[in-house]
């Protein structure tokens, strides 16, 4: 599918993607053919469509490789401190485009594809998004990779090689249907498994006291086996690896089984050791503690710290030789980062590892625990803090269990000390809560056993020093820190919208795109005639695609002329997709009460996928499905409004509809979204944000201007005071007589009229016990969509509005949050050093 102008144009244009030298498009051409005819057709006559895929990716993958090899020297020969970043999830999406983008080969390849007679848009379709995540937390993983490797920090990504990622969504019957995400099937081009690395991971057993110290026996283990994926810096020649385990089972059988004839059952018995790194667990923000899932945390963790350790030790490229033999340097040579509780075992392994097989002293490891952990926290809310019963532990990890009561026994002593007789804070701070079920606090281990502990965005890090982690910040304040999350501007501007990225290179040059404060040059263009057109030129161009992109793919006709309201991101109580469906129904009805009336028109959007035993994120799907078929085939309503539920949204359906949008929805309740990432992204390509003050959206407001945002809602002080006086949702239904009808409707099946019960259960929550407060702020939030219509009839000062608030996203580049992490968690400084390229001399 092209762009609405020819080949001609599209070739033609000057882009900030890299020129496209012509030995180069040569080389890239050859390249294609060999891999083409011999490592992919060979037997066969006829190349597929994948083919064509598979032949371009092992091309690019050519540019990498060698770069990815001189790296790993680099590091071996400077021997810096290296950073691991260890995380459940990475949710990388497609690796091909955003390899060509940070080579700068992207014209050259596009050239290339071209005069082969190939679609290069077509070609990208076929690469399967690699799904290793949920939602924010695993991209912000996956914009971490990118920054790492462009600020030259020797980093390293862990993680688990699911080989089912998060489920695909399908909307059947307007109901939403999982279908198991199969992204392995025809193999994945980008990863090389290392087996010459796989690492035994120990599970069961028991703890043995011996005269030699403790030793954890009688285990079953479980082989974990690396594949490595390079993840390249922007234009300079770093690139770095994520390492993600694959569980395998060993090949010792028990011979006894065979002896009763058991050989098949252990052979087929090996799936249960296999099964830890089979899918993915598909919450977000909810915490499931189910054993399958504490093997996984436990199984990365081992693996990994195994793997720090051996690399510590052999300091020399390619060498296994031991080079250091005491682990004072440790610290100075090894940082590494919890992305939220989910590797907290961390913690207790590398003391079991320093303590019980390295033998050193409690105090020591310790101190060396302590000083190279360090943990992000990504929530508030109660139900998704991981809380492990004991009971697990007791049988699962032994060892770990009675490392967390002597790392609680001692954090109890401190607190004692400082805080005598003072046993209720005690209870509070334990690492172990009482009750019917005994658990273990993973949220108050990562604290304990870090040297820093940071939120992702201001006013989520003062909530956290000021309820949830109020104790622990009182005894130890320097420890904690906010660190904004932030997105890289490659894959979030320069491949998903290379029409703005080349408007405003054009106006400010090139150098942006690794340091996105430069946006701020374009503050001096806001009244400049020719950026206001070129960036809605832009937007209506973007806008056009995606029209034709919803008309294939859902039959539904839309006006590209109307606003495009988007709001995607994860299917949750607390993210309020049940606001924005009252706004939908509110603006349906006084469409239908005043039908001759001049209106805004709307496309409105929301997708995103909800977790699949989550009975009420289900429940909203449906409602919106619901909605969107009484609206759409009201022929009173036309084309000024649509509603489009955007099914199996992901990074790749991200990277389409973010540069389309119009208007950002970010409309949780404030004091419950840690930060978002999705509000940045919509505001670095030109969408302007209604929202409330919760998460990154301050940030954003306070760089923008409030007069440049769409600001409603309480704020975190009047949600907490709601909270103490109480909130009761039915004042506001009988006062409000648009709200009331509203909610009406949804209860009498107006908009199920087959099934008019169908969603009584959202309006008795909506009525008796909704924690988020919906019909508090629906009133404000209907005001506000009002403004939003206003200006957008004003297409030149709504533009405006939009270059000014491109112009100051630069804060919210992650190269500027990773370069906090470097300097203030992790002390390592970053650079701006070009790696010599493998066709160059080295230094």
């Amino acid at each position: 599918m092209s762009w609405p102008q020819t080949d001609v144009e599209k070739r033609k244009q000057i882009s900030v993607r890299g020129l496209a030298g012509v030995e180069n498009v040569a080389d890239l051409k050859k390249n294609f053919n060999r891999h083409l005819h011999f490592t992919l057709v060979k037997d066969r006559n006829v190349a597929t469509p994948r083919d064509y895929y598979l032949a371009l990716a092992h091309t690019v993958r050519d540019h990498l490789v060698g770069r990815w090899i001189r790296t790993q020297q680099y590091y071996y020969e400077k021997d810096p401190k290296r950073i691991y970043y260890l995380s459940l999830e990475f949710y990388m999406g497609r690796t091909l485009q955003n390899t060509m983008v940070n080579l700068g080969l992207q014209n050259a390849c596009d050239e290339a594809i071209y005069q082969l007679g190939l679609d290069m848009e077509e070609l990208e379709e076929i690469e399967e998004d690699a799904g290793l995540g949920n939602g924010g937390l695993g991209r912000l993983a996956a914009c971490f990779l990118d920054s790492m490797a462009t600020l030259g920090l020797a980093a390293y990504g862990y993680g688990i090689r699911y080989e089912f990622g998060i489920f695909n969504q399908k909307i059947s019957n307007g109901w939403q249907v999982e279908e198991a995400d199969d992204w392995l099937r025809f193999g994945n081009p980008w990863e090389k498994a290392r087996p010459e690395y796989t690492i035994p991971v120990n599970f069961y057993g028991r703890v043995d006291h011996t005269p030699e110290g403790v030793k954890w026996v009688d285990t079953q283990v479980v082989l974990a086996l690396p594949y490595d994926t390079p993840v390249p810096g922007y234009k300079n020649n770093t690139v770095n690896t994520m390492r993600l385990w694959s569980a395998k089972a060993p090949n010792e059988f028990k011979l006894e089984d065979f002896n009763v004839g058991g050989y098949i059952q252990a052979v087929l018995d090996r799936n249960l050791a296999e099964n830890i790194s089979r899918v993915l667990y598909p919450n977000d923000n909810f915490f499931e503690g189910k054993e399958l899932r504490l093997k996984q945390e436990y199984f990365v963790v081992a693996a990994t710290l195994q793997d720090v350790i051996r690399r510590f030790k052999s300091s020399k490229f390619g060498s296994r030789e031991v080079v250091r033999t005491t682990f004072d340097a440790f610290p100075d040579k090894v940082a590494i980062q919890l992305n939220d509780t989910h590797p907290a075992l961390a913690i207790p392994e590398l003391m079991r590892l320093l303590v019980d097989i390295e033998h050193l002293s409690w105090e020591k490891a310790w101190n060396v625990t302590t000083r190279t952990c360090a943990y992000t926290n990504h929530t508030v809310l109660p139900e998704a803090l991981e809380r492990w019963p004991v009971h697990l532990f007791e049988s699962l990890l032994p060892r770990h269990l009675s490392i967390i009561y002597e790392i609680n026994r001692r954090h109890l002593e401190n607190v004692a000390r400082i805080y005598p007789g003072d046993n209720n804070r005690l209870r509070r701070m334990s690492l172990i809560e009482e009750g019917t079920i005994k658990r273990i606090n993973m949220a108050h281990l990562c604290i304990v056993g870090s040297h820093a502990v940071n939120g992702v965005a201001r006013i989520h890090s003062e909530i956290l020093k000021k309820t949830i982690f109020k104790d622990f910040y009182e005894i130890e304040p320097e420890k904690f820190q906010n660190k904004t999350n932030g997105i890289t501007p490659r894959r979030w501007l320069v491949l998903c919208n290379p029409g703005l990225a080349d408007v405003i290179a054009e106006k400010i040059g090139e150098d942006y795109i690794f340091d996105l404060d430069q946006l701020k040059k374009l503050l001096s263009f806001v009244n400049d005639e020719g950026l206001i057109q070129a960036v809605a030129k832009v937007k209506q161009e973007n806008k056009l695609k995606f029209s034709v992109y919803l008309e294939k793919e859902y039959k539904v006709k839309v006006n590209p002329n109307s606003m495009f309201d988007v709001q995607v991101k994860r299917i949750h109580e607390y993210k309020r997709q049940l606001l924005n469906c009252l706004h939908i129904i509110t603006f349906y009805n006084r469409i239908k009460k005043e039908p001759n009336k001049q209106y805004t028109p709307r496309t409105i959007m929301i997708g995103g996928k909800a977790a699949p035993g989550y009975h009420m994120a289900k429940l909203i799907v449906r409602l919106i499905t619901a909605i969107s078929n009484i609206v759409n085939n009201d022929p009173i309503v036309g084309d000024r409004l649509k509603v489009i539920y955007l099914e199996n949204y992901r990074v790749s359906l991200a990277e389409k509809v973010i540069p389309a949008s119009d208007l950002s929805e970010q409309i949780s309740t404030a004091g419950t979204e840690a930060s978002g990432t999705g509000n940045m992204k919509f505001m670095l390509n030109g969408a302007l944000t209604i929202g409330t003050m919760d998460g990154a959206n301050v940030e954003m407001a306070e760089e923008a201007g409030q007069e440049n945002f769409f600001i409603f809602g309480m704020l975190v002080d009047e949600v907490d005071a709601m909270d103490r006086r109480g909130y009761n949702a039915r004042s506001y239904y009988e006062r409000l007589p648009e709200l009331k009808l509203a909610i009406d409707q949804i209860n009498s099946g107006f908009f199920s009229p087959k099934e008019p019960d169908l969603f009584k259960d959202i309006v008795n929550m909506l009525m008796h016990h909704d924690r988020f407060k919906v019909f508090a702020d629906y009133e404000d939030y209907i005001k506000c969509q009002e403004r939003v219509s206003a200006l957008y009839k004003n297409s030149r000062e709504w533009t405006k509005m939009v270059i000014k608030n491109i112009a100051t996203s630069g804060k919210f580049s992650s190269d500027r949050t990773i370069s906090e992490y470097a300097r203030q968690i992790w002390g390592v400084e970053p650079s701006k050093h070009k790696i010599p390229a493998p066709n160059e001399p080295r230094d």
